[in-house]
């Protein structure tokens, strides 16, 4: 029997049913892993604030969420904050942990820093860490960049976003997995019958609404664009949660540009932005391979993107979306206007990549690397 114990810091939430929910893109990842594992605690943060839209319940009681206290932030007090709770959090991690055969670290984030040396030190769990980040993230922050030497350095196995020619043997090149079978199976039809449009073409922004994921950038971009190619864009969807200025707000009408801004969404709403948009812009300035991008692949959205970590590794220019090579304003809209001048037959190319290429961001695919890589190896040493 196999039980597993995820550590991790994605926001959980209780509704007023009394029901826990989470951040949904890790919520359906966890709950895919019951393919492979026959129990699970998820040890995560708690807050107290009401739900987005985009959390979701674990689809199964054989799931069991354990609740940390919520900490941590961008000031120095609630850093501190970290720091002063870690005997609490490691006492629940540690009695979460009795019972497991395996645990999950997903780093890096705040409580990575002492949590992770606990678990290199002192527990002789099987297990693997997970580092969503930027892997080769240049001046990262303290605390990341800690927890990054600390994981090359032990030897239990860290999946890692890209192939470096740097990396230990032990730190494993995996895709970032955001597809179900039904999901998979519903971008095939989709895909199959989108066209660009002949009475414009939609664009989405989905992420949060900041100037770390590029929103700025994008908005000054479509300012820059001639009236012609404004003219040309149907509308701008943007999906996420922030802070949208009103003088940003204002430019857009100013443009003439149709926009939408929808907030939060569930995971269906998404899907449905990208089944009806045929760019997805993401300027971010740091990503590790965000699950957007493929997310959106898989719905015949073009991915818009910074040539930033491992991103260039999965997408080409020019063959399954746009990269990046200078993170401004006159760079993504000249970007723009290459894309609004494309031809159907050359987006109809963009979009109808082998099957096996969106296949791999499958979860059924994820977890049968998880399998063969790292359960089969350990169980096999023991």
């Amino acid at each position: 029997m196999r039980q597993l114990t995820i550590i991790s810091h994605t926001e959980h939430y209780k509704t007023s049913e009394g029901h826990i929910v989470g951040l949904g893109a890790t919520v359906t990842e966890i709950n895919q892993l019951l393919e492979i594992f026959d129990t699970i605690v998820h040890v995560a943060v708690l807050y107290e604030d009401r739900a987005p839209l985009s959390a979701l319940p674990y689809c199964s009681k054989r799931i069991q969420f354990v609740a940390l206290p919520s900490v941590g932030g961008h000031g120095w007090y609630e850093k501190m904050e970290v720091l002063w709770h870690g005997p609490r959090i490691i006492k629940i991690i540690r009695k979460a942990l009795e019972e497991s055969t395996h645990f999950q670290f997903r780093a890096p984030t705040g409580i990575g820093v002492y949590v992770i040396p606990y678990l290199v030190l002192f527990s002789s769990k099987l297990g693997w860490f997970k580092y969503a980040g930027n892997w080769k993230q240049r001046q990262a922050p303290w605390a990341y960049g800690f927890q990054r030497w600390i994981l090359q350095k032990q030897k239990r196995p860290v999946t890692i976003n890209g192939a470096w020619d740097d990396q230990p043997k032990h730190c494993l090149t995996f895709k970032n997995p955001c597809l179900t079978q039904d999901e998979f199976n519903e971008g095939m039809l989709v895909r199959s019958t989108k066209t660009l449009s002949s009475t414009g073409i939609t664009l989405c922004f989905v992420g949060r609404l900041e100037r770390a994921k590029g929103l700025d950038l994008f908005i000054e971009s479509l300012e820059l664009l001639p009236a012609l190619y404004r003219s040309q864009i149907k509308m701008v969807h943007f999906a996420g949660e922030g802070v949208l200025k009103e003088t940003h707000l204002k430019c857009l009408t100013d443009s003439g540009i149709p926009y939408a801004f929808h907030g939060a969404l569930g995971r269906k709403e998404v899907q449905a932005i990208y089944k009806q948009s045929h760019f997805l812009i993401l300027p971010s300035e740091s990503e590790g391979f965000p699950k957007v991008i493929s997310e959106a692949l898989n719905y015949g959205c073009v991915p818009i993107t910074s040539k930033v970590s491992a991103i260039d590794q999965y997408i080409t220019h020019g063959e399954q979306g746009m990269l990046l090579n200078n993170l401004s304003k006159t760079a993504l809209a000249a970007c723009l206007e290459r894309c609004l001048e494309m031809s159907p037959v050359a987006f109809k190319k963009l979009i109808n990549q082998p099957t096996t290429f969106y296949e791999a961001f499958t979860y059924d695919y994820y977890n049968s690397r998880i399998l063969n890589l790292i359960l089969n190896a350990h169980e096999q040493e023991i």
